[in-house]
């Protein structure tokens, strides 16, 4: 798990804002400074989360967040089917957090390691 965090981490780090680059329109997705879960991101997972039955997600890095008609905010966890013997996997959980406090899951993606390098790959 703690691999995962330093990937994401690494990976979020040199990322620039929108506000930063010519031509990038606003509204675009800002890389976390910091991917710690803080106590304000654990209580809209939490939220957001209530009465998801079935699976386990454990939250584990912040990745970063979208500026809309409120914020969207994604967010890397450890899921693991409620099942005995079942083998966690990564995901990324995209929330919606509108702008009278409510919260909702926008995505629940697969995060797939191996899209992420692409070193010595044959092109």
């Amino acid at each position: 798990m703690l691999a995962a965090v330093i990937l994401v981490s690494s990976l979020t780090r040199g990322c620039a804002l929108a506000e930063d680059v010519p031509g990038a329109l606003m509204g675009g997705w800002a890389a976390a400074e910091d991917a710690t879960i803080t106590d304000e991101v654990r209580a809209l997972f939490d939220k957001a989360m209530e009465g998801l039955v079935g699976v386990n997600y454990v939250p584990v890095a912040y990745l970063g967040s979208q500026i809309v008609a409120g914020t969207n905010h994604a967010i890397l966890c450890q899921a693991t089917v409620v099942y005995p013997g079942a083998q966690p996997a990564w995901k990324v959980v995209f929330l919606y957090e509108d702008l009278t406090g409510g919260v909702t899951i926008l995505n629940i993606a697969d995060f797939d390691f191996g899209s992420l390098c692409t070193y010595g790959a044959e092109e």
